[in-house]
C-alpha cells in the first residue's frame, strides 16, 4: 500500500464518530445501537474499499446515510406481493393459491389472543393440535386417522417412518423422481428408513411387477405423482 492510500484511509471517520451524527443518533434509535453500529460497520468497509481506489475519503454523515439505507433495505420485507403473469395459476414458487377471505380472517381471529390450540376445553387437560383439523380431513378423505404437515415432502417421510421402518417399501422405477429444491424420491425412502425396492422400467411398469416383489417383509406400495415431468410414447404404469 503506498503513502497516499494509507493516509486517505486514516482519514475515514470512526464507527463512534458516525454514529454520533444526525443520522446515526437516528439509526440507533430507530433500529437499536448494536445493529445500527453493525451497519455502519459495514458502511465504513465499503467506502474503505472506495478510498482504495481511489474515490475521495466521505464525511461522516455520509457514512450515517450509507447505514441507514442499508437498513431500510434490510428493514423491508422480503415476502411482497407480485404479480403472476406466469400462465400457471397454482404456482409453487409465488405461493400456490391465495387464500378465500373467509380462510385469511379465521386466521386473523386467532392471532389476536390466547387460544385452545393443545387444550381441551371439555375435560381440563392437554389436547392435540390435531383436533382441530382431524375430523374434517377424515370426512374428506375417508381415511381412519390423520394429522396436518406443510408440504408433500414431510408427509411422504412420516408416512414411510411410521408404516416401513426397516421394511420395505416398493417403487416403480419411472417414479423414482426429483422436484423443486432438491427433493429426490430414493433419498426421502432412505432417510424415513424404508428399503427402496425398485419394479418396472423408466417406462413401463406393470401390476404383475409389483406383485411379484410384495413378500413378508413389505409394508407399502408407493405411488408417486411425477408433476413436473412426463414420459410419452412406449409406456405403462398402475394407476
Amino acid at each position: 500500500m503506498t503513502a497516499l492510500p494509507a493516509r486517505r484511509l486514516r482519514e475515514l471517520p470512526s464507527v463512534d464518530q458516525v454514529l454520533k451524527t444526525p443520522l446515526g443518533s437516528t439509526a440507533i434509535q430507530r433500529f437499536g445501537r448494536q445493529v445500527a453500529t453493525a451497519a455502519v460497520r459495514a458502511a465504513l468497509a465499503g467506502a474503505r474499499e472506495a478510498c482504495r481506489g481511489g474515490a475521495a475519503v466521505p464525511q461522516a454523515g455520509d457514512v450515517a446515510a450509507d447505514a441507514v439505507e442499508q437498513l431500510k433495505v434490510t428493514e423491508r420485507p422480503s415476502l411482497r406481493p407480485v404479480f403472476n403473469l406466469t400462465g400457471t395459476v397454482l404456482h409453487t414458487n409465488l405461493g400456490r393459491a391465495p387464500l378465500a377471505e373467509e380462510a385469511i380472517e379465521a386466521v386473523r381471529s386467532v392471532m389476536y389472543e390466547a387460544v385452545a390450540l393443545e387444550f381441551d376445553l371439555a375435560t381440563g387437560k392437554r389436547g392435540e393440535r390435531d383436533d382441530h383439523l382431524r375430523s374434517l380431513v377424515c370426512e374428506l378423505t375417508g381415511a381412519e386417522d390423520a394429522t396436518v404437515v406443510n408440504n408433500n415432502a414431510a408427509a411422504v417421510l412420516l408416512v414411510l417412518n411410521t408404516l416401513a421402518l426397516g421394511r420395505e417399501a416398493i417403487v416403480s422405477r419411472g417414479e423414482l423422481i426429483e422436484i423443486g429444491g432438491s427433493f429426490r424420491m430414493p433419498e426421502i425412502m432412505a432417510r424415513a428408513g424404508a428399503k427402496v425396492v425398485e419394479v418396472g422400467t423408466t417406462n413401463r411398469t406393470h401390476p404383475k411387477d409389483y406383485v411379484a416383489a410384495i413378500g413378508q417383509e413389505t409394508r407399502l406400495v408407493l405411488k408417486v405423482h411425477t408433476s413436473n415431468y412426463r414420459v410419452e410414447g412406449f409406456t405403462a404404469e398402475v394407476s
